[in-house]
């Protein structure tokens, strides 16, 4: 699977009231459409696919939130995106293509929400690599 496109329709940040030390951020993704493309534009070997996502963190105790709405144009293996599109109908995903799929919105939606945020003076909701002193910090120049 490919990456082909991306836009966001929809980012909206709410900070309730300050946010304590013991804060808890859950996250949700969910996919809300999955429709094949079909285009003189697109000139792939693979099919391409639309799915409409949302991705939601809140922060416990109800002090923010956080919303993330948007598309993606996705390449797929002609038959895997018929298996899919398959799947769709029940509203179900291929768990193979479905945690390909929120890897994708995590990777590229997180970056979006950071920034956010940073501009709400909430914590990262995801956590940020911490550089330590070691015992003998000058062996590391």
């Amino acid at each position: 699977m490919k990456l082909l496109g991306l836009s966001f329709t929809k980012i909206n940040g709410e900070k309730h009231s300050e946010v304590p030390q013991d804060v808890k951020i859950n996250s949700k993704i969910d996919v809300l459409k999955v429709s094949s493309v079909k285009s003189d534009n697109f000139r792939f070997k693979e099919d391409v696919l639309a799915v409409k996502f949302f991705l939601g963190l809140d922060y416990a105790p109800n002090c923010a939130s956080l919303e993330i709405e948007g598309n993606l144009l996705l390449g797929v293996d002609p038959k895997k995106a018929k298996e899919v599109l398959k799947d769709w109908e029940k509203k179900e995903i291929p768990e193979e293509f479905r945690l390909a799929l929120f890897n994708i919105i995590m990777r590229k939606s997180s970056l979006k929400a950071l920034q956010i945020e940073d501009d709400l003076g909430l914590p990262p909701h995801i956590p940020f690599p911490i550089l330590k002193k070691t015992e003998d910090s000058s062996k590391n120049v």
